[in-house]
């Protein structure tokens, strides 16, 4: 089969490409890519090309971009999924097959996140990653014809682990064209790249303006600023000793402003989507006002029983 097309990524580091070596594989003409996630912090040499995607990045903290490793043609069948005997063809099924360095693995990122171990949670990318991915993704669109279309649940790890409903049947697999994960290729019990976001790569990919996703201290901070402003005037935080009578009265009516506000910021963080962790935002803003709550009674009581 011809390979037709541009074969090597743009910008990509060639510093461990299989492609001419004993790991070299067959022609095809590339139509689908299978996105996964090394589960591990570093570039790895895959046993020196035993079991290599086609492609690698590297997260460039520094330099906030990708680093694409590529090591093979994109249109020569690459090594990293697992292929059985009296199946159907999974390496060789005009895949393209991207590792992205990182873990989709909740439990992982949380260790890494204690131990100070820079990393992509890739169910949460930052909008550069975001914006690499997608731009690799248009480049295979325009060049190679891979559509910028995909599977449309990519579920959690490790959920997705194993004989999931998101596994496609061999029928599914041979006529798939578009984006998939390793989590939805059949023969296969690997579950990443876990939730992904990939409505929102795909979004950028089609040329959206990549939206600024904040970080749960931002989020924090801009609803606790918003709860504040509402509650100030209810809690009694500018009281200066006089006036206790409507001190009080305001205090007592505490609970029931308490309550709409804490509506209001459920409604609020669940306009945000999945891309935040509601519960949390929500347990943070609940619990600012608890605290809040003992300030005024604080302030308050304190000058009355000095």
């Amino acid at each position: 089969m011809a390979m037709t097309g541009p074969q090597r990524i743009p910008g990509a580091v060639f510093d461990l490409f299989f492609g001419t070596g004993q790991y070299s594989g067959s022609d095809m003409e590339v139509n689908c890519g299978v996105i996964h996630t090394t589960e591990g912090p570093t570039l790895y040499n895959y046993g020196g090309g035993a079991s290599a995607p086609t492609v690698t990045s590297v997260p460039d903290f520094r330099n906030k971009r990708l680093v694409h490793h590529q090591h093979f043609d994109v249109d020569e069948s690459a090594r990293a999924l697992v292929n059985k005997a009296g199946g159907v063809q999974t390496n060789q099924a005009n895949a393209f097959q991207w590792e992205l360095v990182g873990t989709c693995d909740p439990t992982t990122h949380r260790k890494w996140t204690t131990q100070g171990i820079d990393h992509i949670y890739w169910p949460e990318p930052p909008d550069w990653a975001v914006r690499d991915v997608a731009a690799l993704m248009r480049w295979l669109h325009d060049q190679h014809g891979i559509p910028l279309t995909g599977r449309p649940e990519w579920m959690a790890y490790p959920a997705s682990y194993g004989d999931s409903r998101v596994r496609m049947s061999f029928t599914e697999w041979t006529s798939f064209k578009g984006w998939c994960g390793h989590q939805h290729v059949p023969e296969n019990d690997h579950g990443d790249p876990g939730a992904l976001p990939f409505a929102r790569i795909l979004a950028v990919a089609k040329g959206d303006t990549p939206q600024e996703v904040p970080d749960m201290d931002a989020i924090q901070a801009k609803q606790l600023a918003e709860v504040h402003k509402v509650l100030v005037p209810y809690m009694g935080w500018q009281y200066s000793g006089g006036g206790k009578t409507d001190a009080w009265a305001l205090l007592n009516n505490l609970s029931a402003q308490v309550a709409a506000q804490t509506a209001a910021i459920k409604a609020l963080a669940a306009q945000l989507g999945d891309d935040v962790d509601t519960a949390m935002v929500v347990a943070a803003v609940e619990k600012a006002i608890a605290d809040a709550v003992v300030k005024v009674s604080v302030d308050v009581t304190g000058p009355t029983n000095s």
